[in-house]
């Protein structure tokens, strides 16, 4: 007498099965997205603060940008920076003047709607000092997303700094409004002299972990109950957008059918019983 292996086969191994297939095209769905979204044009809202820090209440400046994409390289090199492109070759150096230096700086995050731990707002003070009693000078900051290529995303105008006072830190505060996938980023900030725009000191996540793996996404990320980006499925004759929950659904309809079929295979007599048949003598 053989034995044969009881199969069983229900409609919560159904839903299980299912389950496990929605997880796996839920995840495809978000690495996707965020695929795209690296693609995406950025836009930001810049508000500047010079002289007061965050006590000052007015911004002396606000700037919207539309920026090119943000850098796809995973290397971060010195040739992504202002520094390597300053305006006069014969004077300039990619290496700090020891004459200026950034003596601090601090990130503040706000913004995070959907409370997902990604924030879209940037509060960013430094303070900027010189051995010169007063000096102008502007600043350059950029972002590197998962430790890749800096990406420019503001630059102040001229402001100045009083020796090594501790009353001219200076703030920027941007909103982040599209095309910044949630992700862990860097900030670094170059300073310049505004007399020969000489590259003259800069602060990085190497220098302080303050810039350092900061959790951003843009605006558009943030907003609480927003439904997965659509994704696009190309097809032989052409292309549409299909919703990632219509998928979602098939994929579960789809899986209960396996099962169903599965289970007409094993028990053609009595499709509605659970047990297993007796093997025969």
């Amino acid at each position: 007498m053989s034995n044969s292996k009881c199969e069983r086969f229900t409609w919560l191994q159904a839903f299980a099965w299912a389950i496990a297939i929605v997880a796996i095209l839920a995840s495809s769905i978000l690495m996707a997205s965020e695929a795209v979204g690296a693609d995406e044009k950025r836009t930001s809202v810049n508000s500047f603060f010079s002289g007061e820090g965050r006590d000052q209440v007015v911004p002396d400046k606000v700037s919207k940008n539309d920026s090119a994409p943000l850098a796809k390289s995973d290397r971060r090199g010195k040739s992504d920076l202002r520094s390597a492109l300053a305006e006069v070759p014969a004077i300039t150096s990619a290496t700090p003047n020891i004459d200026f230096w950034i003596y601090l700086a601090d990130v503040a995050l706000f913004a995070d709607s959907d409370g997902d731990g990604y924030f879209s707002g940037i509060d960013l003070l430094f303070d900027a000092d010189t051995i010169y009693s007063r000096a102008e000078v502007y600043a350059v900051v950029y972002l590197s997303l998962e430790g890749g290529a800096w990406t420019e995303y503001a630059a102040t105008e001229d402001f100045v700094i009083n020796g090594s006072s501790g009353s001219d830190e200076y703030v920027i505060v941007t909103d982040l409004v599209s095309g910044y996938p949630a992700a862990s980023y860097d900030i670094l900030i170059e300073l310049f002299d505004a007399f020969d725009h000489s590259f003259v000191a800069d602060m990085g996540p190497e220098n302080t972990s303050a810039l350092a793996f900061l959790p951003l996404e843009d605006a558009g990320r943030d907003a609480p109950g927003a439904a997965p980006r659509p994704v696009v499925v190309n097809h032989g004759g052409g292309g549409g957008a299909t919703d990632p929950w219509t998928l979602a659904i098939l994929a579960l309809f789809a899986a209960g059918s396996v099962v169903l079929r599965r289970r007409r295979q094993l028990y053609p007599d009595s499709p509605q019983s659970a047990r297993c048949r007796e093997p025969s003598a």
